[in-house]
C-alpha cells in the first residue's frame, strides 16, 4: 500500500523558514568577510555585478571587429593569435596596437624573436616613440615583464611575440642537443596561471602570438598544433587563427596576400565566424578593400561587372581605383560602415 504524505505541521514549517533563514545570514557574513579581506568585487551576486557589457579594442580590421561579436578584442583577456609564419600575426598585432594610440592608450611590445621593424610598423601607424618596447633574453624574463605591466594598471594592451621564441633559462644556458622536454609547456602554465586573474583587474588585453607546428606520425585529422603546451588555449578568452588563402598580384609582380581568419575560440560572443581580408606589403592590412568586400557582402556598395557604387556616388572601375576613392574620402567611409552596422545588427536580429 502507498502511504499518503503527511501535511506539515505549522511547528515543521516554522522550523524550515527558520533554517533558511539562518543559511542566509550564514551566507550573507561569508560574503561580508570576504569582502572585508579580498575587496569589493571579490564576491557578488551576478545580478549585481555592475560591468556585464564587454569593453573591447578594436582591431583596425572590421571585418575582424564584425566576427569577434564585441568591436575588437575584448579588455581584460588573454587573446592568442596563431597562425604559418608570414600568415599576418605581427601586422594584425601591430594594428590593435595602432587603435590603442589612437585612443590615448598605452601599448607594449615584448619582442622575443627580436624581429620588430620599426619602419614597416610606422607604415602601419603605430607611434614608435610611444611604444614601450622590450627584447628578453629568455621566457622567464619575458612573462616577469608582462607581469610587471599588467600589475602597473597602466598599459591597455601588450603583445608576446612569439610564445615558441620564449625559451626556457635552462635550455639556453644548456648544451646544444640537450633535451628539455615540456618545459617551455610548465613555464607557459605557471605564467597564465599568474596572469589570468590580474588581466581581469587592470582590464589588460595581454596578445599572444604563436606558431604552427606539425604533428608527427598523424594520419587522421588535424596534424597541426601550437607551441608551447595547452595552457593558453585554456587561458585565451578568443583564439584568432590566421592562413594565407592567395597571393595578391599586379601584372606578375606579388603585392600582398589574401588572409582568412577564423575565431575559433571565443568566450565574449559566438564562436567559429570567418572573415577574409588583405594584408598589402609595406601597408598592413587594406581598410578600404576590407570596407569595399563588406560593403558589397551587405549590399550597401553595389557592383555591376567591375563597378562599384555607393548610391548615386561611383566609386571607381576596378578595385584599386575604388580603395583609392575610398581612401580619398573619409566621410564616405564612416557613412559606409554605419549603414553595414546596421546590416549586420538587423541580420543578428533575424536570426535570434
Amino acid at each position: 500500500m502507498i502511504e499518503e504524505s503527511k501535511t506539515p505541521s505549522k511547528k515543521d514549517l516554522e522550523d524550515k523558514n527558520e533554517k533558511i533563514l539562518e543559511r542566509q545570514k550564514a551566507v550573507q557574513e561569508a560574503v561580508l568577510q570576504i569582502k572585508d579581506k579580498f575587496g569589493e568585487g571579490a564576491i557578488m551576486r551576478l545580478k549585481e555585478a555592475t560591468r556585464m557589457e564587454v569593453e573591447s579594442i578594436p582591431t583596425g580590421c572590421f571585418s575582424l571587429d564584425i566576427a569577434l561579436g564585441v568591436g575588437g578584442v575584448p579588455r581584460g583577456r588573454v587573446v592568442e593569435i596563431f597562425g604559418a609564419e608570414a600568415s599576418g600575426k605581427t601586422t594584425l598585432a601591430l594594428h590593435i596596437i595602432n587603435e590603442v594610440q589612437k585612443q590615448g592608450g598605452v601599448a607594449a611590445f615584448v619582442d622575443a624573436e627580436h624581429a620588430l621593424d620599426p619602419e614597416y610598423s610606422t607604415r602601419i601607424g603605430v607611434k614608435i616613440e610611444d611604444l614601450l618596447i622590450s627584447q628578453p633574453d629568455t621566457g622567464e624574463q619575458g612573462l616577469d615583464i608582462v607581469e610587471t605591466l599588467v600589475r602597473s594598471n597602466g598599459v591597455d594592451v601588450i603583445v608576446v611575440d612569439s610564445v615558441a621564441a620564449l625559451t626556457p633559462r635552462a635550455e639556453i644556458e644548456g648544451e646544444m642537443g640537450q633535451q628539455f622536454m615540456g618545459l617551455q609547456a610548465r613555464l607557459m602554465s605557471h605564467a597564465l596561471r599568474k596572469l589570468a586573474g590580474i588581466v581581469g583587474k587592470t582590464k589588460t588585453v595581454v596578445v599572444f602570438l604563436n606558431q604552427t607546428r606539425q604533428k608527427i606520425g598523424i594520419f587522421f585529422g588535424n596534424p597541426e598544433t601550437t607551441t608551447g603546451g595547452t595552457a593558453l588555449k585554456f587561458y585565451s578568452s578568443v583564439r584568432i587563427e590566421l592562413r594565407k588563402s592567395a597571393q595578391l598580384k599586379q601584372a606578375e609582380r606579388v603585392v600582398g596576400n589574401r588572409v582568412k581568419c577564423k575565431i575559433v575560440k571565443n568566450k565574449v560572443a559566438p564562436p567559429f565566424r570567418i572573415c577574409e581580408f588583405d594584408i598589402m606589403y609595406n601597408e598592413g592590412i587594406s581598410l578600404t578593400g576590407d570596407l569595399l568586400d563588406l560593403g558589397a557582402e551587405h549590399k550597401v556598395i553595389s557592383k555591376s561587372g567591375n563597378s562599384f557604387s555607393f548610391g548615386d556616388t561611383k566609386l571607381g572601375v576596378g578595385r584599386e581605383a575604388a580603395k583609392r576613392f575610398l581612401k580619398e574620402n573619409p566621410k564616405l567611409q564612416k557613412e559606409i560602415r554605419k549603414l553595414i552596422l546596421i546590416e549586420v545588427e538587423n541580420r543578428e536580429k533575424a536570426y535570434k
